[in-house]
């Protein structure tokens, strides 16, 4: 989403401008470049710091306003407030404070990856560079990790810090379908056995939009993607294999591939009630929530393609003009370290960022017992199995592709 596109949602933005953080203490002026970590963490204390993000994960939900908000409220003196808000309008009311000249907004640090993060980066929205000014960076991340340095293939540039990992599994139950497909051909034949019990959300949602990315690396390969050009024909032309393949399911799919349903979460509906056979999430272990929560049966089972599947990693900045830029990294610093990450693997069933190597034994043996519960893989499989993904720019591309080229095909 470039500048031109953005200043279409300034209206909008402008009218948020009013949704300012009130009564909060801003940090002390200091000079993040040229402060010491003691004297920024000292900045921040008894102020308030907001994070603006997704909020329709209940249990990530919890978790930041329970266990982050304490241990940022014990260890740094700083109350973290969550905000809910997509991130089309995260960013459209960046554009428009930006275009209205507001040195200090509303917003402090942002969940934000892929298409949005190249875009933010593009057009100025964010704060940079502060990573290398973490010191959790150092201690726990793997600084070289190809996910460290680039989101989405669009370098990194000590923009954001990583948050979590996910990873593209599909689910089925194993009682009424044991043989789960390994690859593109053995998923034709699964869609063939079970006619109109198959289907994938509609693209752009997030989990439909990686099912086809996955799908083309399976019939195309990965490596020629990493550096193609967001040409509309030269992608078409790159990923003639997988549209055929996608052609080729939609007779055995739900609604005859006519249609697709419009999100995960109606696929997931779908799932639980039976309608379909087969699901998917970026959630690597959401299968075991689902056990545990009684939406699914307890002879559902997570798998991936023998080839691999798509992981990418989520991450943290911070806005270009927030008024406590000195709080937000020390919140995203405290995310970064071991004891909390532990809490999200534990808590959220999240894959963590942390690189193990960096862990003490006291920490990876804490990591090592937790249970993730049934009908998942584990994080070694889910690893051994990890496929880079596509650069920013193409995804869009693809997406329009495939509504022109794949849909009631």
């Amino acid at each position: 989403m470039k500048l031109k596109k953005l200043m279409a949602l300034v209206p909008a933005a402008l009218m948020l401008l009013t949704l300012t953080a009130c009564g909060s203490k801003a940090e002390k002026e200091i000079d993040l470049t040229s402060a010491s970590w003691d004297e920024i963490t000292k900045a921040a204390e008894g102020t308030t710091v907001t994070f603006y993000g997704w909020g329709g994960d209940e249990n990530r939900n919890n978790w930041l306003n329970t266990t982050v908000a304490d241990y940022v409220k014990e260890n740094y003196d700083i109350t973290l407030e969550v905000v809910g808000m997509n991130i089309d309008d995260i960013l459209a009311k960046l554009s428009g404070e930006k275009q209205a000249g507001s040195a200090s907004g509303s917003i402090d640090m942002i969940w934000i990856n892929g298409e949005n993060f190249y875009s933010a980066k593009d057009n100025g929205l964010l704060y940079g560079p502060f990573t290398d000014r973490l010191p959790n960076m150092e201690a726990y991340i793997d600084l070289e990790d190809p996910e460290t340095l680039n989101d989405f293939c669009m370098p990194i540039e000590n923009y954001e810090a990583p948050y979590a990992k996910a990873q593209m599994v599909m689910y089925a139950d194993t009682a009424v379908t044991p043989d789960l497909p390994k690859n593109a051909d053995e998923l034709l034949e699964f869609c063939k056995k079970y006619p109109g019990k198959v289907t994938y959300p509609a693209l752009p949602d997030f989990t439909g939009s990686a099912f086809v990315r996955n799908l083309i690396y399976e019939t195309c390969g990965w490596e020629q993607f990493q550096t193609m050009e967001a040409d509309y024909d030269t992608v078409k032309e790159a990923i003639e294999p997988a549209l055929t393949c996608l052609r080729q399911l939609n007779p055995y799919l739900w609604n005859q591939g006519k249609t697709f349903p419009d999100s995960s979460t109606a696929v997931d509906a779908m799932f639980s009630d039976g309608e379909l056979v087969l699901d998917m999430s970026y959630g690597p272990f959401s299968v075991a929530t689902g056990i545990e929560e009684g939406i699914y049966t307890d002879t559902t089972q997570t798998f991936v393609f023998d080839n691999g599947t798509i992981g990418n990693t989520n991450y943290m900045a911070i806005a270009f003009n927030s008024p406590n830029k000195a709080g937000a990294m020390t919140v995203i610093n405290a995310i970064l370290s071991g004891e909390v990450q532990l809490t999200q693997y534990s808590e959220l069933k999240e894959l963590p960022v942390v690189a193990e190597e960096k862990l003490s034994g006291e920490e990876k043996a804490a990591f090592n017992a937790v249970d993730m519960g049934q009908g998942v893989l584990t994080q070694a499989e889910l690893l051994s199995h990890r496929l880079p993904e596509m650069p920013a720019n193409l995804v869009p591309v693809i997406e329009e592709i495939w509504l022109n080229e794949v849909v009631g095909k």
